[in-house]
């Protein structure tokens, strides 16, 4: 159940943010809402690639030989 509200919290402050954003940049309600709704949208679209892409170079990363400093 925490888990739950922690992501509503989550959603609503993202939301929130986004509306507050655009509605000061255009001064339309309109223009801040679609913003409200478009952005956590991108968010859950976009997330799962974005994590896609670090975890590929993470993994590259920890096959490289470290090299060595000079100090």
């Amino acid at each position: 159940m925490q888990f739950i509200a922690f992501k509503v919290s989550q959603v609503g402050l993202h939301m929130g943010v986004a509306f507050v954003v655009a509605y000061a940049f255009t001064g339309s309600l309109a223009v801040g809402g679609a913003a409200a709704v478009v952005e956590p949208i991108c968010n859950v679209t976009l997330m799962p690639l974005h994590d896609k892409v670090w975890a590929h170079f993470r993994k590259r990363a920890g096959r490289r030989k470290p090299r060595a400093v000079c100090a």
